[in-house]
């Protein structure tokens, strides 16, 4: 089965088909520019441009910037203080504007279902936690391979530090603030313990953009008894896992 999945960030609007046997694009991935308005007017049409592009009719995945609940937004997108998102449905506006069935959830929900399905995660058991970190800091929470959708694991707080964690760990903080690869490990090793205190999980996968310096930052022994991993799909993640997304609901 093939599916087109496609990822909206908060630059560019990436889509590919998608085959739910191996998880591997079958097709060229198209990126078109995000709005910079990031309007939600603009954004569906951007959206159905892509699809048009694609000559594709059937299922559509689209992992998305906001907590998503049966397709309808409950919080404001991440990084994008834009009005008319909240509680509107983009499973219908994004079906109606592509003629096409679309499914939208979380975009880290999506890129830690990839990682699940065809990744790190692969066959793992239990509560696993999928950590995103980029702009923000994203996570998917998961039990026996099933998802629990918007952990929003970013904005809580951990102990001693007046800022959420997105503001302390993300992957863009270690530029803005010029740490050093090991200061960056010691803030992830202490959210990673947070984690570890309060979901008890059997792993914990690492993905986003720094994750391909997986060695600078992450050292065997960095928990106590969770075992921590890099993710495995890294940039292919939020397609393939909104992909993935659409054909499980379909």
């Amino acid at each position: 089965m093939e599916i087109l999945g496609i990822d909206v960030g908060g630059s560019g609007i990436k889509g590919a088909l998608v085959d739910l046997e191996t998880g591997q694009f079958v097709s060229e991935r198209i990126r078109m520019e995000t709005p910079d308005s990031f309007a939600i007017d603009q954004v569906t049409a951007t959206i159905a441009t892509l699809v048009k592009a694609f000559e594709y009719q059937g299922a559509i995945g689209i992992g998305f910037p906001a907590a998503v609940a049966h397709g309808i937004v409950l919080t404001p997108p991440t990084a994008h203080e834009v009005p008319g998102w909240v509680d509107q449905s983009l499973d219908d506006r994004l079906s109606a504007a592509t003629d096409c069935k679309v499914t939208v959830l979380n975009d880290a929900d999506a890129a830690g279902l990839a990682e699940m399905r065809f990744g790190a995660g692969r066959g793992v058991g239990g509560v696993v936690i999928t950590v995103t970190l980029g702009t923000g800091v994203g996570a998917g929470l998961f039990m026996d391979g099933m998802l629990v959708p918007n952990l929003e694991i970013g904005k809580v707080y951990l102990a001693d530090h007046s800022e959420v964690v997105e503001q302390y760990m993300a992957g863009r903080v270690k530029k803005e603030q010029g740490l050093k690869w090991f200061e960056y490990g010691e803030r992830l090793n202490e959210f990673c313990l947070h984690v570890e205190h309060v979901f008890s999980p059997q792993l914990i996968i690492i993905g986003g953009g720094v994750s391909r310096n997986h060695k600078k930052f992450l050292s065997a022994n960095q928990l106590i008894r969770t075992k921590i991993v890099p993710a495995e799909l890294r940039n292919q993640a939020g397609i393939v896992g909104a992909a993935v997304w659409a054909a499980e609901a379909d």
